[in-house]
């Protein structure tokens, strides 16, 4: 399949979580950024962004490829450098899987039409390189243009760095953010991860009713 030529056909783009590359340090970003910087995805990517208003969502590793790539929080594929956001190891240095609690902190983004700045997910996390960092100048400007999309939040629905919370100690407890029009998503937690009798015994609403929202977006 020529995924240039699919691109170019396609409104959406999602990228998965998945241990591709053994999930070494960096593994499955780095086998995604280098796909789609050749040359022939990246142009199709380009136009899909530029001209043909399209949505891309990434997910765990999908979201980690998507901030090495600059898509978020810059809505671009570009170098990046130390100046930029990454996503590193977790400061607990193991690898976490649990159910966490997020917070919708701005929901500009399309993925996030169904959903109410205030309202609270669960969320399955499963990660070994979640935690979030970047400068507190490009924080402050982040949350200034809406661009944190969600938070990790403790049982008040507060914020907090809190391990048993905030399992990677991501700064400002950020779990996902978007690029300046929002088209563009990249979140740790595995909110794909939904379907009746999943979690039965861990109560919390966990449908952000995402993939709905971004085909409505189209409508």
């Amino acid at each position: 399949m020529d995924f240039a030529e699919e691109v170019k056909k396609s409104q959406i783009i999602f990228i998965p979580g998945g241990f591709s590359g053994g999930d070494e340090p960096d593994g499955s970003a780095k086998f995604i950024t280098s796909f789609f910087r050749n040359e022939a995805v990246k142009n199709a990517v380009t136009d899909l962004l530029e001209n043909r208003e399209g949505l891309m969502l990434g997910i765990c590793n999908g979201f980690q490829a998507l901030i090495k790539l600059g898509l978020v929080p810059y809505g671009k594929i570009m170098d990046t450098d130390e100046s930029c956001p990454t996503l590193t190891f977790n400061t607990i240095a193991r690898h976490q899987s649990k159910i966490v609690r997020t917070r919708i902190a701005s929901n500009k983004s399309p993925w996030l039409a169904r959903t109410k700045v205030g309202d609270v997910y669960n969320v399955a996390i499963s990660h070994g390189e979640g935690r979030f960092f970047a400068s507190e100048e490009l924080v402050k400007e982040l949350a200034k243009n809406g661009q944190i999309a969600t938070q990790y939040v403790n049982l008040k629905g507060e914020a907090t760095d809190d391990i048993r919370y905030n399992p990677n100690n991501s700064v400002l407890a950020v779990e996902g953010i978007t690029s300046f029009d929002g088209r563009i998503l990249g979140k740790m937690g595995h909110s794909e991860r939904i379907g009746n009798g999943l979690y039965k015994n861990v109560y919390g609403e966990y449908d952000m009713e995402m993939f709905k929202s971004a085909v409505e977006f189209f409508k």
